[in-house]
């Protein structure tokens, strides 16, 4: 068997540039709609991205120590694991595969596609090219395949050409973030913004009701701001890992959220609470854009999201195949997922999940996979960072070259805040969180037949 992927080539800039990558997609030009229609205010509209800015820059910062310490390919699946065993490994892993990377993927493809549609009106929904009874395929959908094919053909090079074409997405993207936030207060300075649209921020009440809907309200913006530990499933190729895997999470993670807060203030400014949560579609920043710019507002902003979106499917494809490779080396996933090519990458981890995510495309699910994910990932998160407290105790021997910023009170206080906005989704957004906690439930008889037939194997070697 070919040696792990411990070829050290990503950069601090690299490394950066994946997490921002990863994390700006189509969320931040839409959720805004939704979050509006649910908290009403545009204070509390503001306040749930802080909030989410709080408790995932809390997240990154606890989490720099497990990705400093444990610098091997397959992130989150290998801390679970060193922390509570094998089984809570496999289920991070498991959900990761059926749902969450590979829904995303999907949903990110054909966000893509969509916008790529205005361009060129061939590509829509309506535009059938196959058609058999409830089943069809449109040249969305195809473009959607073609696109997350080529991407993940093109991740089959050595990591250094994946992280070359993701670096060149995110500055692009992160530019174009700039530019929204600029163009967007100065042409509202311009005449078109109104500093009243911040008023009533806030509700006169504050109640028990309130708190609950706004903690429901931050799924879209947590979403948004999910994939910042992309990095980490890497760890094995990032040069300097117990110094660039914790840095380039803090500064990752900031820089997208402060852009995002920024962005939503130019939105309140140009645009009315009433006309954000109206929004054709949802697309709050093509309303912004039609606004300031007219006509060619809505192509400016569609050429946005494409780049975007195209950043963001790189950066996710690239990473995630090293998770199914740790988990393949265990024996807890396809067998060939565990070998490398000559360029030393996962190219079978990388296909697997290609395979899986174009199905998702034309099954048309993927955008309800994805509702039910994100009470999955806080349960995760909130054991990933329970697992620092765990590990300090079981493994005290460990070389932990970075220690978590503010232990333990800031990594309880993040463990205390993602607990509550997993229960308050649970709450207010039962069947979906249901569905995501069936999902992961659904792994257990999937890791008792693993480990069975690895115990066979065991016997019969």
């Amino acid at each position: 068997m070919a040696s792990p992927p411990n070829h050290r080539k990503l950069s601090l800039f690299d490394s950066t540039a994946i997490i921002t990558g990863s994390m700006i997609g189509s969320g931040i030009f839409i959720v805004s709609a939704e979050i509006s229609r649910q908290v009403h205010y545009p204070g509390m509209l503001l306040l749930a991205w802080a909030v989410t800015a709080v408790i995932t820059i809390l997240g990154a910062l606890s989490y720099g120590e497990l990705a400093a310490a444990m610098p091997k390919a397959g992130g989150q699946y290998i801390y679970l694991k060193e922390a509570f065993g094998p089984l809570y490994g496999f289920l991070y892993g498991w959900t990761l595969f059926s749902v969450i990377q590979t829904g995303t993927i999907a949903a990110v493809g054909v966000a893509f596609a969509k916008f790529t549609g205005v361009f060129f009106p061939e590509i829509g929904p309506e535009r059938l090219v196959f058609a058999m009874g409830n089943f069809a395929i449109n040249t969305q959908q195809l473009l959607a395949v073609g696109v997350i094919v080529l991407l993940t053909l093109y991740n089959f090079r050595e990591v250094k050409s994946g992280a070359f074409l993701q670096n060149i997405f995110t500055v692009s993207k992160v530019a174009a973030l700039i530019l929204l936030v600029v163009l967007g207060f100065y042409f509202g300075m311009k005449g078109l913004g109104d500093w009243s649209n911040f008023s009533p921020a806030f509700p006169d009440v504050m109640t028990l009701a309130t708190i609950g809907v706004f903690g429901a309200a931050m799924t879209g913006s947590l979403f948004s701001a999910d994939a910042w530990n992309n990095i980490t499933y890497t760890a094995g190729e990032v040069d300097r890992p117990q110094r660039n895997l914790p840095l380039s999470l803090f500064l990752g993670t900031s820089i997208v959220l402060v852009l995002y807060f920024l962005a939503n203030m130019a939105y309140i400014y140009v645009l009315p609470m009433e006309k954000i949560q109206t929004a054709d579609n949802d697309r709050v920043g093509t309303l912004l854009f039609e606004t300031i710019l007219g006509e060619n507002g809505k192509y400016f902003m569609a050429a946005m999201i494409m780049v975007s979106t195209f950043g963001c499917l790189n950066g996710i494809i690239f990473t995630a195949g090293r998770v199914y490779y740790a988990m393949a080396r265990d024996g807890y996933f396809f067998p060939s997922a565990a070998k490398l090519n000559k360029n030393h990458v996962p190219a079978n981890s990388l296909a697997i999940q290609c395979l899986w995510a174009c199905l998702l495309c034309f099954s048309g699910t993927y955008g309800d996979l994805l509702n039910y994910i994100m009470f999955a990932v806080m349960l995760f998160y909130v054991l990933t960072i329970a697992g620092l407290f765990v590990l300090r105790k079981k493994r005290p021997e460990m070389e932990r070259p970075y220690k978590a910023f503010g232990y333990p009170v800031l990594p309880a206080i993040y463990i205390l805040l993602a607990a509550l906005v997993a229960l308050d989704m649970l709450i207010y957004q039962t069947s979906a969180s249901l569905y995501g906690l069936v999902i992961i439930l659904l792994g257990i008889p999937v890791y008792a037949f693993l480990q069975n037939k690895q115990q066979k194997n065991g016997r019969l070697s």
